[in-house]
């Protein structure tokens, strides 16, 4: 008996620690912001590549380098620019599925990403 409790303690911790996701720090815009919603769909949708703090993402993290999308915490993008990667896959259309998210997700991403990509870009 106790053996099988001690089996099942370790399993839920992997499998609460497997949820939390590599580097996951959270959202850190404010709910209250017209940015949160394309916060939550970074989040939920890029993270696993591209870094970008405001979203609480760490991109690969421990994963290949061969998946890792720019690190948008040192690369400023417009919205313009974010539609077009969303749209096409990126700009090198090698690994970034094209649509990751379509419509007012889009949208609500594209504009996300331009207000707070940069923070580490410095002037040039």
């Amino acid at each position: 008996m106790r053996a099988v409790l001690t089996t099942s303690v370790a399993v839920a911790a992997v499998i609460g620690l497997s949820a939390c996701g590599f580097g996951e720090q959270g959202i850190t815009v404010s709910e209250n912001e017209p940015e949160y919603r394309g916060a939550e769909l970074f989040a939920a949708n890029c993270s696993g590549c591209h870094t970008l703090s405001a979203a609480g993402a760490e991109g690969t993290g421990n994963q290949s380098a061969r998946v890792q999308g720019p690190n948008l915490d040192e690369r400023k993008e417009t919205v313009k620019s974010a539609l077009f990667a969303i749209e096409n896959g990126g700009y090198s259309g090698a690994i970034m599925p094209q649509n990751i998210v379509v419509g007012d997700e889009a949208q609500e991403v594209a504009d996300f990403v331009a207000k707070y990509s940069g923070s580490e870009a410095g002037d040039e």
